[in-house]
């Protein structure tokens, strides 16, 4: 037998052609489906993880505005202790003072240890240099004014003194 093949009917192969149309159509549609998908769920993770730190930093700004207390009460604190008074008074000081860093704390907001450490620009900022022999170069000699991290952000850079070589 010769080649044998089944004619098609004209009808026929345009009912295929129009279903092999409407296959690609329907995947398509099932494409621009799972991608919509997808994004509406990496939208509601982005929406999640916003929601979750807007959260976690939402009293940053009254920590902020709690700092300059603290420093004032800090200062208070030295300068009785630099007047030999140590009454009541300077340890009800202190007690308010104990008592506003246990709350901020408890926020999350801690002191940044500066003193005898590395500078670091994303912690401190540096008010003055300092030649010192004692010190290697960019070190921190003095703190003037302490930092403060929320968590792991910086609320308040520390305002350093930093080492730099002694001249030569």
């Amino acid at each position: 037998m010769a080649d044998e093949t089944i004619p098609t009917e004209p009808g026929v192969a345009a009912a295929e052609n129009a279903i092999e149309l409407l296959r690609r159509e329907r995947d398509q549609y099932l494409d621009m489906a799972q991608r919509a998908r997808a994004e509406f769920e990496n939208y509601q993770k982005r929406s999640q993880k916003d929601r979750e730190l807007e959260r976690r930093y939402a009293n940053s700004s009254f920590a902020l505005d709690l700092l300059p207390v603290l420093d004032n009460l800090e200062r208070a604190l030295q300068a009785a202790q630099q007047g030999g008074d140590q009454g009541p008074l300077v340890q009800g000081v202190a007690m308010v003072q104990g008592q506003l860093l246990e709350q901020l704390k408890r926020q999350g907001v801690t002191r940044i240890d500066a003193q005898g450490k590395p500078f670091d620009p994303n912690q401190h900022q540096a008010v003055l240099q300092q030649p010192s022999a004692a010190a290697a170069p960019n070190t921190v000699l003095q703190v003037l004014e302490p930092g403060y991290l929320h968590h792991e952000r910086v609320l308040r850079p520390a305002k350093v003194i930093v080492s730099t070589a002694p001249a030569a």
